[in-house]
Formats: C-alpha cells, structure tokens, sequence
C-alpha cells in the first residue's frame, strides 16, 4: 500500500520513485513530530509509514527524545519542525513547486482510495495546537 502512495506520487509529480519515497518520509516525520492530523491519519492506514518517517527523520538529523517532541509541539517548535521539513525537501532535490506539489497528491490519493478527506490541505500538515491537531485526527480517524 504505501508503495503504491510512493508510485502515485511519483508518476503526479514527475518524481523517480527514490525521491518520492525520500519526500514521503520526511513530509510525514515532519507532520509527525508536530502532532498533525497528516500523520496520524498516513500511520493509521499504511504500514510501514511510521517508519519510513522515522527513517527520514534520522537521515536528515531531526531532533529526538522526549524533551525535543515536548518542545517541537509548541508554537516556536512547530515552526521550527516545518522550516526543517523544508529545507530538508530541498536538499532532498525539490523545488518549491515540487514540493507544494506532494501535499495534495498525497491528500487526494487518501481520499480516493481511502476516503480520508482533508488531507491535502495546509492545515492536515501544519498543526496549530495540539487541541486542534487532536480533534483534526480524530475526524480524519
């Protein structure tokens, strides 16, 4: 299942497979480590997506432990989870329409195979507080 998300993103964004497997990993390690609906949803559904997040999480040098997820999920660790996200994107080798490509992608392939809605979207990615996040993946649940 997740390497069919991996292919679809892939063949939607003109993508080889290995960097499409990258950019999955850590746009989910990073929606992860800020609590977001995104995750919960992807990890829930496809196998093998935690780990891959937390693959792309060691390989691009994320912070780890309990006291760094305490501090990633306030408002200035938020913002510093989606500048690492990004760059680590870029480095990866995406541009920033590649980029602001996967996130749709990915959203409307849970929603067609799946049913998830509203993963596509910002706010599915970038958490705000951890009230909203919480309710945004008991919905997506």
């Amino acid at each position: 299942m997740m390497n069919d998300l991996i292919a679809h993103i892939a063949k939607a964004n003109g993508l080889a497979e290995p960097l499409a497997r990258q950019a999955l990993g850590i746009l989910l390690n990073g929606a992860d480590r800020q609590g977001a609906p995104l995750a919960a949803a992807v990890f829930r559904t496809l196998p093998g997506t935690r780990a891959l997040a937390a693959r792309s999480g060691s390989e691009t040098g994320a912070p780890t432990g309990e006291i760094a997820r305490l501090i990633e999920l306030t408002p200035g660790g938020r913002r510093r989870v989606v500048e690492h996200m990004f760059a680590s994107l870029r480095n990866a080798g995406l541009d920033h329409a590649a980029a602001s490509r996967l996130l749709p992608t990915i959203g409307s392939w849970m929603q067609d195979m799946y049913g998830i809605e509203g993963l596509g979207q910002l706010g599915a990615l970038i958490a705000h507080d951890a009230e909203t996040s919480a309710a945004a993946a008991a919905r997506a649940a």
